[in-house]
């Protein structure tokens, strides 16, 4: 199976894939890494690691139409079979998920339908859940919408900050990826 994945950041959901592909435990080709803009980590991360990327920045085209357009043509150059959304931090174009037969994957810090948006871990916080976590799904033309494919639980603990209880969600997020991805590739086989 081969992915393309999307980055906004420094990449640590993507540089768990990196790592399950060459230890072997993830049977999928990663086609190319993207970012919306230049100068991120998960961009560096990828080249490093020899995997091609490009960067579509989101600031450089007049409207979101255009840079939709744009980012369309980019991944669509590498032919994936799924689109990965890792810490990706734009909103894409129903064209574009329809580009990919709605192949496009996304994960998201709280377990969704509950908390979405830019600041999941931080509402879960404030409305004062007991427990929270991540959820992995098929992206649709909404924010945070579509239909789940897996999710895992994380308790928020007495004393947890925003950033520690964000860094104890991606751990499990992580994992819940790798997990994802493999059991996609497995059913493509």
């Amino acid at each position: 199976m081969r992915i393309v994945v999307l980055v906004s950041g420094t990449g640590s959901n993507l540089q768990a894939v990196i790592d399950a592909v060459k230890a072997g435990e993830l049977d999928v080709e990663i086609a190319a890494v993207g970012a919306d803009r230049p100068g991120t980590y998960g961009v560096e991360r990828s080249a490093a690691a020899g995997i091609p990327t490009f960067v579509v920045d989101f600031k450089a085209y007049p409207d979101r139409a255009e840079w939709n357009s744009a980012l369309t043509k980019a991944v669509a150059a590498f032919e994936p079979d799924v689109v990965v959304s890792s810490g990706f931090m734009r909103i894409v174009s129903p064209e574009f998920i329809d580009a990919f037969n709605g192949k496009y994957l996304n994960t998201h810090p709280a377990l969704l339908p509950a908390f979405p948006g830019a600041h999941g871990v931080r509402d879960a916080m404030a409305y004062g859940v007991k427990v929270t976590g991540c959820t992995v799904h098929w992206a649709d033309a909404g924010v945070d919408t579509g239909p789940i494919i897996a999710q895992e639980a994380v308790a928020i603990e007495d004393g947890d900050t925003e950033e520690t209880l964000h860094e104890r969600i991606k751990v499990v997020e992580r994992r819940l990826l790798v997990s994802t991805l493999a059991d996609l590739a497995a059913a493509q086989a």
